[in-house]
């Protein structure tokens, strides 16, 4: 398979149910918009997983199927044991239809109605919904504040972590020693953590992934995960989990199966996972290089225009997380001008519970994100 791959073509996705782009007046009220929104990519998975996937197709049926099977375990250990150099036990796996799907399904068995549940502020919105949704207590403390988040662990009706590592919104990339403290403080209280690792084969130069796994040990925890995200096939449905405790992992796979009634996945994004992570580390490599790239245009342009910003790209992700406090501008004041003079979708801080940010997501040709930094630029400039 050929090494060279082609980021710039620009793809299409109008009119294929698309929520970036065929979706955009959900949430923006106007049609239309380029948008920068929702985080998956605007280009072609990599060719190892749509040959994969073809071969797949070929064959032309398509019942029932098991995930427990050796190709796909083995995948998953030699993904880890490669790119993070980390052993895992394929015993503690388990599969879901998604990441979102996982962290319901954990704290149903880990929390109760009216229970506490810590994340870190900013928030992604997904995890808000499910977690209040549920009916549990969402209870935010700042990226970075150890004291706070012990705080927070040590009340007595706090019964679950939920990481995000890498961080969305804000692409932080946590150290060895600060997982390692925050598994000394859940230990210490009592708390689970669930570990949301989804973004974590994103991680940029300079920094390093350090899987909850290493630092989790005999405590109550699991890592949930996919490759949907770093290879971009969200659509085709399929996560899986790292579960540490026998009993957890057989209660979960209990309610998947049949409360759930999910005992079989979705068979191409099994052959998908499965491409991904034997075939397709040499194009991850090189879209990741790229958005590196795209990251650094935002911060060139994003300064120069503006030199009181400041702006520093993510240590992970795709997502530039921009605060423009510095600036003065008017969270509905901005976002007008952005939907109706500049024709651009760019998600509000307010989205993740934190005004005067924007989440610009630059998973896509240089020419989109050029497009974007520029409307970015003239908006903020009107709107000051």
């Amino acid at each position: 398979m050929s090494t060279s791959y082609d980021f710039d073509t620009v793809v299409d996705r109008r009119g294929t149910w698309c929520v970036q782009w065929d979706g955009v007046a959900d949430r923006f009220g106007v049609d239309g918009l380029l948008p920068f929104t929702i985080s998956d990519m605007d280009f072609e998975t990599a060719p190892e997983v749509l040959a994969a996937l073809r071969a797949r197709l070929g064959h032309g049926v398509f019942g029932y199927t098991d995930w427990r099977q050796d190709d796909f375990r083995s995948a998953v250990a030699h993904w880890y044991g490669t790119r993070y150099g980390t052993p895992l036990d394929t015993g503690r796996l388990v599969y879901a239809p998604s990441v979102l799907s996982q962290l319901s399904q954990l704290l149903q068995m880990w929390t109760e109605a009216g229970d506490g549940v810590v994340v870190h502020t900013p928030t992604y919105d997904g995890f808000r919904k499910v977690i209040t949704g549920l009916g549990r207590e969402l209870r935010g403390v700042p990226v970075g504040d150890a004291e706070a988040l012990e705080t927070e662990l040590a009340r007595a009706d706090a019964k679950v972590l939920v990481l995000c590592s890498p961080h969305n919104p804000t692409g932080r990339v946590w150290t060895a020693q600060e997982l390692a403290e925050m598994a000394g403080s859940a230990g210490r209280h009592g708390v689970a953590v669930i570990s949301d690792e989804i973004h974590a084969d994103f991680v940029h130069e300079g920094y390093r992934h350090v899987p909850w796994t290493r630092v989790g040990g005999d405590g109550r925890w699991a890592v949930i995960t996919s490759a949907t995200k770093s290879f971009n096939f969200p659509a085709l449905s399929g996560s899986y989990g790292i579960i540490g405790r026998a009993a957890d992992r057989a209660e979960f796979l209990r309610r998947m199966e049949t409360a759930e009634g999910l005992a079989s996945p979705a068979v191409l994004s099994l052959t998908a996972h499965i491409a991904a992570y034997r075939e397709g580390a040499g194009w991850l490599d090189a879209v990741r290089a790229y958005v590196a790239g795209n990251l650094a245009l935002v911060a060139e342009r994003l300064n120069g225009a503006f030199p009181g910003l400041g702006w520093e790209p993510p240590q992970a992700g795709y997502l530039a997380w921009i605060d423009v406090r510095p600036l003065g501008v008017d969270d509905e004041v901005l976002q007008r001008v952005l939907v109706e003079r500049e024709k651009v979708a760019i998600m509000p801080g307010t989205v993740y519970g934190a005004p005067g940010f924007l989440r610009l997501n630059v998973g896509c040709p240089r020419s989109k994100v050029i497009a974007g930094v520029e409307a970015l630029i003239r908006g903020l400039g009107a709107a000051r």
